[in-house]
């Protein structure tokens, strides 16, 4: 079915009216089958709608979903750019250049998107779905929802603004989730500041109906406060929401990680006797995972706080295609989703092996300043 979907049906649009004569704009990432995996066809389609939506004094608030009960958006479709990285080992890949451009750009248009704009977090919410989530003004998840950022099982890093977000969560808990790619629910999304309301999954009809018959103005601000007030309304309380397993860990879990260098870090983390099925989760996760990638996270989480979001992007930028044409970006991608043979052959045998050179060559970026392809992102903020 979705291999018969065209360009054009990738993302769905549709504008409601509202009691107050403004009008709600939706969009609906069009994939089920792939979970709704970010392709460039959607980014190309999303990015001039809201920028439209954005500018239309009709449009009060806009409305971000993803198709199905499974995902809102569980990653980027990169099984294209592996092909195109095939074909070109070693190089830049214009297939990866204009898929992250292009992802970075929308991610950083809804960052800064001047209207209220509610994503509606149900199910999976990992790798490019937690970039459009990431930045949105309300960001709802649901009992179903289940965030992550699982970029070192592939060879990458995360990204879509990682550099800046992951930093900002307490606990070590921005090191753990990018060095473990472990699953967020609804209650530890709320408790790391990843999400901002709970709701039910089964209350998504009865909640725009209440936008429909909310009181809508010419006012960004006090629209925003309104989409708050009647998401506030329809939270589920903690005795609703299933409780928040990295919560209940945070302690425990900073302890682990603390460390003056990544390999000090990562191998306390990996000594660490437990039954606890959590943990030896992640730790199984960070053994088999990238080394590369884990130097990079620790990297990105030592001054990503002091970047502007849009330096993050600029930076983010550079990384994903050093991985792609110098990392193990491609080898990761085939070992999970081509191959599935889940033994990847990394580059560095361990955390230790990797130098310092190594991780330097991930940060050079390819272009002069004047050419970063992402030197405009930000100019008119």
């Amino acid at each position: 079915m979705d291999a018969e979907i065209s360009n054009k049906d990738a993302v769905l649009f549709s504008e409601t009216e509202t009691v107050s004569g403004k009008k709600i704009g939706i969009a609906c990432l069009n994939s089920e089958r792939s979970l709704n995996a970010l392709s460039l066809d959607m980014i190309r389609l999303l990015e001039p709608q809201l920028k439209t939506w954005e500018s239309d004094p009709e449009i009060a608030c806009v409305w971000l979903e993803g198709a199905g009960e499974k995902a809102f958006c569980a990653g980027g479709d990169i099984v294209a750019m592996y092909h195109a990285m095939q074909e070109m080992p070693k190089e830049p890949v214009t297939e990866v250049l204009d898929f992250f451009t292009a992802e970075y750009q929308l991610d950083h248009l809804i960052q800064t998107f001047q209207k209220p704009i509610l994503v509606w977090g149900d199910g999976f919410v990992m790798g490019g779905g937690m970039g459009l989530m990431n930045g949105a003004s309300h960001r709802v998840v649901t009992e179903r929802s289940r965030l992550a950022m699982p970029e070192i099982s592939i060879g990458l890093y995360p990204d879509v603004g990682a550099t800046y977000f992951l930093g900002q969560l307490p606990d070590n808990m921005g090191l753990f989730l990018g060095l473990t790619a472990a699953q967020v629910n609804a209650a530890d999304a709320l408790y790391l500041g990843m999400a901002d309301f709970a709701i039910a999954s089964d209350s998504r009809t009865s909640t725009l109906q209440a936008l429909v018959n909310a009181s809508w103005t010419d006012d960004n601000a006090l629209n925003k406060a309104t989409l708050t007030d009647t998401l506030q309304q329809r939270m589920l309380n903690d005795q609703e929401l299933a409780s928040g397993p990295l919560f209940e860990r945070r302690e425990l879990i900073s302890k682990l990680l603390e460390g003056n260098d990544v390999i000090s870090a990562t191998k306390q983390f990996l000594q660490h006797e437990t039954d606890d099925e959590l943990l030896l989760r992640a730790q199984k996760t960070l053994a088999h995972g990238c080394p590369l990638t884990a130097h990079i996270v620790w990297q990105q989480l030592q001054f990503g706080g002091s970047l502007s979001i849009a330096d993050a992007f600029r930076l983010e930028l550079t990384l994903s295609v050093n991985c792609a044409a110098k990392g193990d970006f491609v080898e990761g991608v085939r070992a999970l989703l081509i191959d599935k043979d889940r033994q990847p052959k990394w580059t560095h045998g361990s955390i230790e092996e990797v130098t310092a050179d190594d991780l330097d060559a991930m940060f050079i970026s390819p272009w002069g300043e004047d050419e970063h392809p992402l030197r405009d992102l930000g100019a008119n903020a």
